[in-house]
Order: structure tokens, then C-alpha cells, then sequence
């Protein structure tokens, strides 16, 4: 997911371009059928060449599905958060701006700085939720992905594939081809949805990547046995 950074200022930032969710941020949906005047005539199946879509899969899916929607309600409630702390230091500094008449420079000064003070973290708040929402969603996905393995190995199998290409680098090909609808249909026999939160990089002990291996803790071997000292001749 790519969502945009929350640009974070005493009165600047429309949050209702802040995250993108859309296309960005969740499973991309099936790609449209062409009209039926750029309809082709396929050539017949090539044995053992298959074809496979994963963005089509997700986006049909059932799983996918929920997984869409899930995102867009996280973006939702980090948007309602941020705009609420957002909208709180609009109004005081537009509260600030009225008094500056009545107020010495000193102390309009100061009021100034904490305002922008907490501008300031309210933007690396908002950048760390960017990254947060990012790292759910690809978790995720990650997790619909795994999920799908053992069906796009069956659908391999069950169609003799020799090869397997990406759909998205195929141009054109035969649908006969397609293993995407078998496999959406065996990942809709399996499970439908599964729950998940936002993830929290701020908290100790989480890792800031998604994806990889836990790290390996070493259990450590007994002591070595002392050498005991030469006698003196």
C-alpha cells in the first residue's frame, strides 16, 4: 500500500486526501472483460502453459473481499483520530490568531511554539499511523497469499501445467489457460474472512519490517572445563 503521508500544520493538510485506500491500499479488483467488439478468437490452449492472476484472485475472492473492506475501516478510524487531534490544534491557533492584539509578543510567542510543538507531533504521529496501515495491509495480504498456495498447486497439478506466468505479463491468452477461477474457488471453500487490527510499530519488541524470520535465540552450552594448572617441576 502507498497511502500519502499526513502532512501535519496549524491550518493546512485536507485529511480527506491523506490516505488512499482505493486501488492503492487494498486488493486490487478483477480486471474488466473487454467490450465485445475488441473480442479475439484464441488460438488453441498451448499444453502445459498456464496462466495466473493474483491481484484478480484477491480482488475476487471472498476473503480479498474482506480484506478491502477491513483496510478501508482502519483507514477510516486512524483518519477520525488524527483529524480529531488535527482539528484541535487548528482551533487553537486560530483562537491564538484572535488575541494576538491582547497578547505581549512574549507570551503570544510562546503559546506559538507549543502549538507548533505539537503540529510537529501530530506529523510524526500521522507518518508512524502511514506506516502502520501499510504494514497491516501487507501483513494481510501476506497471510490471503499463503492461504492461496495450496490451491494454485492444486489447479498446477490438476492441469498438467509445465509453467505457470503471471497474468498481468501476459497480453493476451487463452482463458482456457486460466487457473485464477479455480483457485478462487477453492480459497472460497476454505475461509471467507479472518480478524485483524491495525499493526502498532511503536510498541517495544515489534519489528518495523513485515515479513521474514523471527530472529534465532541462541541457547548457550555448558561452560568449558577449566585447565587445571601444569604441576611445577
Amino acid at each position: 500500500m502507498t497511502s500519502k503521508p499526513i502532512a501535519a500544520g496549524l491550518c493546512a493538510a485536507v485529511f480527506a486526501t491523506c490516505f488512499t485506500v482505493s486501488a492503492e491500499a487494498a486488493p486490487a479488483p478483477a480486471a474488466a472483460a473487454p467490450p465485445a467488439s475488441a473480442a479475439v478468437t484464441h488460438g488453441p490452449p498451448l499444453q502445459g502453459v498456464c496462466i495466473f492472476s493474483f491481484d484478480n484472485a484477491i480482488g475476487l475472492s471472498k476473503v480479498g473481499q474482506y480484506v478491502e473492506g477491513r483496510m478501508k475501516q482502519i483507514v477510516a478510524q486512524t483518519q477520525a483520530e488524527l483529524g480529531g487531534e488535527k482539528t484541535a490544534i487548528d482551533n487553537d491557533a486560530k483562537a491564538l490568531d484572535g488575541q494576538r492584539a491582547t497578547l505581549d509578543q512574549t507570551t503570544f510567542e510562546q503559546r506559538g511554539s507549543q502549538l507548533q510543538i505539537r503540529a510537529s507531533a501530530l506529523q510524526r504521529k500521522a507518518q508512524l499511523r502511514d506506516r502502520e496501515v501499510q504494514a497491516t495491509e501487507q501483513k494481510a495480504v501476506q497471510r490471503v497469499s499463503q492461504e492461496m498456495e495450496p490451491f494454485i498447486r492444486a489447479a498446477y497439478q490438476a492441469k498438467a501445467c509445465s509453467i505457470l506466468l503471471q497474468r498481468n505479463a501476459v497480453i493476451i491468452g487463452n482463458p482456457a489457460m486460466d487457473l485464477t477461477q479455480t483457485v478462487v474457488t477453492g480459497i472460497d471453500g476454505k475461509f471467507t474472512q479472518f480478524a485483524f487490527d491495525r499493526e502498532h510499530l511503536d510498541q517495544p519488541g515489534v519489528a518495523t519490517s513485515t515479513g521474514g524470520a523471527p530472529p534465532i535465540v541462541q541457547t548457550p552450552g555448558p561452560a568449558p572445563r577449566a585447565t587445571p594448572p601444569k604441576p611445577k617441576r
